[in-house]
């Protein structure tokens, strides 16, 4: 499994930016992808979760202003941000996992980075 994560760029603060996350491999329709961020100095944190059947969970920060979709016939995965606040500022990544006879294996995009000014 292959993530190219894009869309990331400088914004002012209340504004709005688009992620894309595109898959490669199989099995994208039958798997979560989620959307991680990590700014500097802090551990890396869960933004954003989309089941395989399109179920859509936030963290409580972003709940509201941010939206995570997928397109399983593109193999890509979108998070629409609004009202953009500093605080969003971070590195985002892409993520999903697979389960196979060997275990369980997360895959990361590269990261894009959101960059909000005040």
């Amino acid at each position: 499994v292959q993530l190219q994560a894009s869309g990331g760029g400088l914004v002012q603060s209340g504004g709005s930016l688009k992620l894309s996350c595109a898959a490669s491999g199989s099995s994208f329709a039958l798997n979560a992808m989620s959307w991680y961020r990590q700014a500097p100095g802090k551990q890396r944190e869960l933004v954003a979760t989309i089941t395989s059947e399109g179920t859509a969970l936030y963290v409580d920060s972003v709940k509201g202003r941010f939206t995570i979709s997928r397109d399983n016939a593109k193999a890509l995965v979108s998070l629409h941000m609004n009202s953009l606040k500093p605080e969003d500022t971070a590195l985002y990544y892409c993520n999903t996992g697979r389960l196979s006879a060997s275990g369980y294996r997360d895959y990361w995009g590269q990261g894009t980075l959101v960059t909000v000014s005040s």
